[in-house]
């Protein structure tokens, strides 16, 4: 920018100011997450400063995975399956406990949660995607949270959680939810009940939360980096059955970013998946309704194709026959020659070497010298015997050249089967 001087001023009649670029670390400071760098850093000291200083009681560890079972209901079955993905319909007494639930985890609110969520399965693996895989582990895991994106979310169509009272209700007094459903009342309980009231804190609260937020975040970390593509390698979720005993059955996430729409994510009676079960218990006493499940017949079509896929692979790695382009090719009256010196059969339009298999041959070594220098086709396929695909596998290995004119040059195999020379072989007219 360029600035005019006045009458008497000793500065230059003009001068260049260049712009100041901000240091690349107070670039990064910019872009911190303060408060929740606060939390996830205060959760594990606090954590740590507890096990280390506080007795540990029964009652109050027994409590606490109560509390963390339900925290993790509020955000797997209430954050994720009802609001995120619209799976069921829940009942007005249930959406206010898995909002109070989920709240009290300190996941953010339900607007802000599925609103993200939303945008990670519409835009999977892109930088659209708010905690897209293809930036790393860490990046999926926490980082996230921590560092603002240079690249704003993609847009995720939320007004339907706009229009629920108990999602709007949720947002308006999240923080008075966490502090009491998060905070006081796990750290009041074993105080008031069993007088435990420092492991309340530091168990209930601090340890379970802590328990609670690496859960959960496994999700979009280890759910899209450990297991099996089971239904789509497209994408990178997965299914592990790790994931899904840290996740109350969120780990087969390669089903649910398939089918999101459906309220499992296991669909074997011997999957883990609690949510499930919970769900389908409410349900069970009419506080669910409208459970969606995905066609068994679309989930089949998804399994085939993955297992089609790596049954293709595993065949690309066993031996391949000579490739047809690389073999010389021969004349008929070349290949007839040749059989003299070397027991060659045709068969198909392609030359075959069988002197390392005439010993091996099931038929035995007579009926197979009879082919040498012939064609072998009819009697290959079916005229003396139609054979296995093994058979068929066996012998592209063998082959060694290609006829020129393919199957022009036709032999004598109709009118003088191999059968019947073999016969007078035999019979000893002829040698």
């Amino acid at each position: 920018m360029t600035f005019e001087t006045s009458v008497g001023d000793r500065t230059p009649a003009s001068k260049s100011i260049s712009p100041r670029h901000p240091h690349p670390f107070a670039l990064l400071l910019r872009r911190i997450r303060w408060f929740n760098l606060s939390v996830e850093v205060s959760l594990p000291l606090l954590t740590v400063y507890g096990i280390c200083t506080t007795a540990k009681e029964s009652s109050t560890l027994m409590f606490c995975l109560l509390c963390y079972f339900l925290n993790m209901i509020g955000i797997t079955a209430g954050y994720h399956r009802l609001w995120s993905h619209r799976s069921y319909n829940a009942s007005l007494p249930l959406q206010y406990f898995l909002a109070v639930t989920g709240g009290a985890a300190i996941q953010g609110s339900i607007y802000w949660w599925a609103r993200g969520h939303r945008s990670h399965h519409r835009y999977t693996d892109t930088d659209l995607d708010p905690y897209g895989a293809h930036r790393g582990l860490w990046h999926t895991h926490l980082g996230w949270m921590l560092v603002k994106p240079t690249i704003k979310p993609g847009f995720a169509d939320i007004t339907d959680l706009s229009k629920n009272s108990v999602v709007m209700w949720q947002h308006r007094w999240y923080f008075h939810v966490v502090l009491f459903f998060g905070i006081i009342l796990p750290t009041s309980i074993p105080g008031y009940f069993w007088g435990d009231w420092r492991g309340g804190f530091f168990y209930a609260g601090f340890a379970r939360l802590l328990l609670v937020h690496h859960s959960v975040f496994s999700v979009n970390s280890v759910a899209h980096w450990l297991g099996e593509t089971t239904y789509d390698d497209k994408l990178t979720p997965r299914d592990h059955i790790l994931t899904a005993l840290l996740t109350l059955g969120e780990g087969y996430h390669n089903f649910h970013h398939q089918f999101p729409m459906d309220y499992r994510n296991a669909i074997r009676w011997y999957q883990y998946d609690p949510t499930k079960w919970f769900i389908a218990l409410c349900y069970y006493f009419g506080l669910a309704s409208h459970l969606k499940l995905f066609p068994d017949g679309e989930i089949r079509k998804g399994q085939l194709t993955m297992q089609l896929k790596r049954l293709k692979i595993e065949q690309d790695r066993l031996p391949k026959p000579p490739d047809s382009k690389e073999l010389p090719v021969v004349s008929w009256e070349s290949f007839q020659e040749q059989s003299r010196a070397c027991p060659l059969v045709l068969v198909s339009g392609f030359i075959h070497d069988v002197s390392d298999f005439l010993d091996e041959h099931p038929g035995g070594r007579r009926f197979l010298e009879t082919m040498v220098g012939r064609d072998a086709t009819t009697a290959f396929l079916g005229g003396t015997y139609d054979h296995s695909n093994a058979a068929h596998n066996l012998l592209s290995n063998l082959r060694v050249g290609v006829l020129h004119g393919g199957l022009e040059h036709i032999s004598d195999v109709a009118a003088n089967p191999p059968w019947r020379r073999l016969e007078i072989i035999d019979h000893g007219e002829t040698h």
